[in-house]
């Protein structure tokens, strides 16, 4: 009897869900601008320059794989590749995405907490925290089509960057 019980709840909550969540996946791709670095370092001997030099920007191409609540937040997780001008990495992320309006035009939040590698110039490269957050626009072509862009603010290998972002949804 307890088996039956259990196996209803988990068919009723599977139905009554399957229109509240919905699975979905994002590409984005992107330019990071330098603006600089948020620590100021007393050079030492083994010190080999600050994880990104001065104006090298980037460029980033990120893929989230997540799901949708109401169409209104967006929650998943990302792998991507960033080049900043010859230096090569990846980052893992959480992310995170709210929009307020349930409109064909409407603002958008977007949060990504994880951490970045690049190979620069230290032995093995560096790995380095990843905090952005930024705002933009969502455009809704159909119900399983949306496209969007974001700028925002990006903190990661002791730089602060300016990132620009456009990219697209589907289901």
């Amino acid at each position: 009897m307890r088996l039956f019980v259990i196996f209803t709840l988990f068919i009723h909550f599977a139905h009554y869900s399957s229109g509240q969540i919905k699975y979905n996946l994002r590409a984005e791709i992107g330019t990071l601008r330098f603006q600089n670095t948020t620590i100021d370092v007393e050079p030492g001997p083994n010190w080999k320059g600050y994880n990104l030099n001065e104006n090298q920007n980037g460029f980033s191409f990120d893929v989230i794989n997540g799901i949708s609540i109401k169409d209104k937040l967006r929650t998943g997780l990302g792998v991507g590749y960033v080049n900043f001008e010859g230096i090569n990495g990846y980052s893992i992320f959480g992310d995170i995405q709210y929009l307020p309006l349930k409109t064909r035009l409407t603002p958008l939040i977007n949060l990504k907490l994880g951490s970045n590698h690049i190979w620069n110039q230290y032995e093995n490269g560096k790995q380095s925290v990843l905090f952005d957050l930024s705002g933009g626009l969502s455009f809704k072509f159909t119900g399983s089509y949306s496209a969007y862009f974001t700028s925002g603010l990006l903190l990661t290998q002791q730089a602060f960057l300016i990132p620009v972002r456009f990219g697209i949804r589907i289901k």
